[in-house]
């Protein structure tokens, strides 16, 4: 039957001092009046980041986790507009390249979600221009790590302007000015106030990419609420792809603010998920998106444990039965 593995979202709630994502503002870059201390004083933070990325993958490894979504901010003011002199690869090269030899060697799946302003379906151009920008940035971090970046970057569909069917082509228009290598990174989802899973499932069909479902996005924002109907559909969309599918699972911090990711997950409110499509595919690999990171996983293999309707097999993962 269809084996679960669990991931998690960047940060450790266990270790301490290790955090991925420590960053320096363009107006502190600027208060430093020798700009060559300044840049070096970036690539310190950046080396500092990909380290505590190391540490947080033998963290995982130590807790037998094998799917891990890296933070967009390893590298503080990448592409800012007054440091487009700045080679940031160089320095954090062999960083970078222990970082993917690390996760190849020890079977962990990574991937990134680029920050929201990340807008392929703008209709400014250099929006646009610099959503291109940064998902270049991404793409250059997988290969520098050796990674194939082939659907490793999940992104929103955008804005919808009050017109759903104009934000959905003009997405296919803008498609075409981003670079087929970067096109083959990234998957769609559909979101909690714009896009439904019938909208996302629209573009993925059309442009040949995957779809990751978000459960709760679908409980927060459907026209049509049986998403089993569409099940078969979402399976197609992977068809090409070299990893397993993919979803995301949260759960409403309460009925008042229910787009609210909650700190934990809802158990029985996966499991009636994971109920609908065991046995339609091999293995799913579900992002856990709540707000306590690795100890939402570690709280809900607790919960998993003890029910009578799953083989654990390790750490993070369970095969249904």
């Amino acid at each position: 039957m269809t084996v679960v593995r669990l991931g998690y979202v960047a940060m450790s709630m266990e270790l301490q001092h290790a955090s991925p994502s420590q960053t320096m503002t363009f107006t502190q870059f600027q208060k430093i009046r020798d700009r060559e201390a300044a840049i070096r004083k970036l690539e310190r933070i950046a080396i500092s980041n990909l380290e505590n990325t190391l540490r947080l993958l033998r963290h995982n490894v130590f807790s037998e986790i094998h799917f891990y979504r890296l933070t967009s901010r390893l590298i503080p003011l990448a592409n800012h507009e007054e440091l487009l002199d700045w080679d940031y690869m160089k320095p954090l090269k062999d960083h970078l390249f222990e970082i993917g030899l690390f996760a190849k060697k020890n079977g962990i799946r990574i991937d990134f979600h680029p920050d929201h302003f990340v807008v392929i379906n703008s209709d400014k151009k250099e929006v646009l221009k610099n959503s291109i920008k940064t998902l270049k940035l991404h793409y250059l971090l997988l290969k520098r790590m050796g990674i194939d970046p082939t659907h490793r970057c999940v992104l929103h569909v955008g804005g919808n302007y009050k017109e759903t069917e104009k934000s959905l082509e003009r997405f296919i228009e803008n498609w075409m000015a981003v670079p087929s290598s970067i096109q083959r990174m990234i998957m769609l989802e559909n979101d909690d106030t714009s896009f439904t899973v019938d909208d996302a499932l629209y573009l993925c069909e059309k442009i040949g990419i995957p779809l990751v479902f978000d459960y709760h996005h679908h409980l927060a924002h459907h026209q049509n609420e049986n998403w089993q109907e569409n099940w078969e559909r979402i399976i197609a969309t992977w068809k090409n792809s070299p990893l397993p599918i993919k979803m995301h699972i949260s759960s409403p911090k309460s009925e008042k603010e229910f787009r609210h990711h909650a700190d934990y997950v809802d158990i029985e409110m996966f499991f009636r998920f994971l109920k609908e499509i065991n046995g339609s595919i091999p293995q799913i690999d579900c992002m856990i998106e709540a707000k306590m990171k690795d100890q939402a996983l570690f709280t809900l293999m607790e919960e998993v444990k003890i029910r009578n309707d799953v083989e654990i097999i390790d750490g993070s993962s369970f095969r249904l039965l």
